[in-house]
């Protein structure tokens, strides 16, 4: 993954351009999941494109629930493909819009009986309130379902990496 050429960020720079603090990067550093490239002559941290590509795939493999030491692993592991991770990443990211687009339907629906002006009922109230909750609950369980799925799947790219790596090995 090529960013732009010949460009390297102190570490400030990069916490600042990735959304992540100096202190998490010192510490990816610290463990050797994420070093820089290189080091000025005054000893800061500089980082290059391929950093920031290798800083994406830990944040996606974070991101899909896996520990740090689990992410290190995977990425010295030779077999690793960064794509099957973006695609994991994409079916989660598909699954909580489908959710939030049911919640906000059920809200407008909430909004339209609002703004006609008449009079709620008790059973209106009730039936909202139904709505809200059965919504929340598909939301927990759906995200507990959804996060198993993608689990179940990481679990699968792991054991095939795993079984190449022998391969490879051997």
């Amino acid at each position: 993954m090529i960013i732009e050429d010949n460009v390297v960020w102190k570490v400030g720079e990069l916490a600042e351009l990735t959304g992540i603090t100096v202190r998490t990067l010192r510490y990816y550093d610290q463990i050797g999941l994420l070093s820089p490239s290189y080091y000025s002559d005054s000893g800061y941290r500089l980082y290059d494109d391929r950093d920031l590509s290798r800083l994406q795939q830990i944040l996606s493999l974070k991101d899909v629930g896996l520990s740090l030491e689990e992410i290190k692993g995977i990425l010295s592991d030779t077999n690793y493909d960064p794509a099957e991770v973006v695609s994991l990443q994409i079916d989660r990211l598909k699954e909580n819009i489908r959710i939030q687009q049911k919640l906000l339907k059920e809200l407008q629906n909430v909004s339209g009986l609002m703004q006609t002006k008449e009079p709620l009922t008790v059973g209106n109230f009730t039936e909202l309130f139904g709505m809200m909750k059965k919504s929340h609950e598909k939301f927990f369980s759906g995200r507990k379902n959804n996060m198993e799925n993608h689990l179940d799947r990481l679990d699968d790219f792991l054991i095939k990496n795993q079984s190449q790596g022998r391969k490879n090995h051997d």
